[in-house]
């Protein structure tokens, strides 16, 4: 996913990346909308009703294939995600933030942290998570039947989930936290808010550390960068550790005879005498 991040333009690359960001999603959020999935999974199951209405007939298509819809449309929503912050995102930031130095991408990125801090509080954000948090209400606003029903359903759901936790993702490709620790931080955080009946007080209270760090990273106080530029700066402090130790030892081999010899050539070329020759 580094490597897609890195060469944007390269189809493989690319392929590879929307491969490994899908099922990353599945694996963060499966567990926080697994409440969706078995209330559906009910519902197509019997002739169900919400409200005194039947929303599902028996004859309204196969069951399996409404299962595997349903899910797939909701992780269709979150590839095409994933695909749009990579193209979007990495290519301006190759074109036009890395010739910018530490403390100007510092800067940038602790906007985008407080930005991510800031919509935690968003109205939009409090109604995503609403329809995240209550299954029923879902169904009961888009409810279609049959294997358009469950395409339609899996993609609202997909658009509802991205409106909640867009800012994580964000965060992630933004600065290149791609990895397993960050992954299972942000799953944890959003599991908190979509399975807790007071899942916004998570949010807001993960929104208030995004801002704070944001707002020191801006001040300068603490160094916001990408995930790669802190692996290049600390393989370059660690060739440059091979190097200073590898002087000494340098020095160490030099045997005195060889010393004296190049310090000979040296007052040699100072006197305007051949190398080798001392009148």
């Amino acid at each position: 996913m580094m490597s897609a991040m890195m060469t944007p333009t390269n189809p493989i690359s690319v392929s590879l990346f929307v491969a490994v960001w899908t099922a990353g999603m599945a694996a963060m959020m499966f567990p926080a909308i697994s409440p969706v999935v078995l209330l559906y999974n009910r519902l197509i199951k019997t002739k169900a009703n919400v409200s005194g209405a039947v929303i599902e007939e028996s004859d309204a298509g196969p069951y399996p294939l409404k299962m595997v819809l349903f899910i797939g449309s909701y992780l269709a929503v979150w590839s095409v995600t994933g695909l749009a912050l990579l193209l979007l995102w990495t290519l301006p930031i190759n074109a036009v933030l890395a010739p910018l130095n530490s403390a100007s991408l510092s800067a940038i990125f602790g906007a985008i942290l407080i930005l991510a801090g800031v919509y935690q509080f968003s109205p939009l954000k409090s109604k995503c998570l609403g329809y995240c948090e209550s299954p029923m209400s879902l169904f009961m606003r888009r409810w279609k039947k049959g294997t358009f029903g469950a395409v339609s359903m899996g993609t609202y759901h997909g658009l509802y989930c991205l409106g909640c936790c867009w800012p994580y993702f964000l965060i992630m490709v933004a600065l290149g936290w791609m990895n397993i620790l960050w992954m299972a931080l942000f799953a944890g955080i959003i599991f908190g808010e979509k399975m807790w009946a007071k899942g916004i007080w998570v949010a807001r209270a993960a929104g208030v550390g995004l801002a704070v760090v944001g707002i020191l990273s801006v001040a300068g106080i603490v160094t916001v960068v990408p995930a790669h530029d802190a692996m290049s700066m600390t393989n370059d402090e660690s060739m440059s550790g091979m190097v200073n130790d590898e002087s000494p030892e340098a020095s160490k081999d030099m045997s005195p005879t060889e010393t004296s010899d190049e310090t000979e050539q040296a007052d040699d070329k100072m006197d305007g005498d051949p190398p080798g020759m001392k009148m």
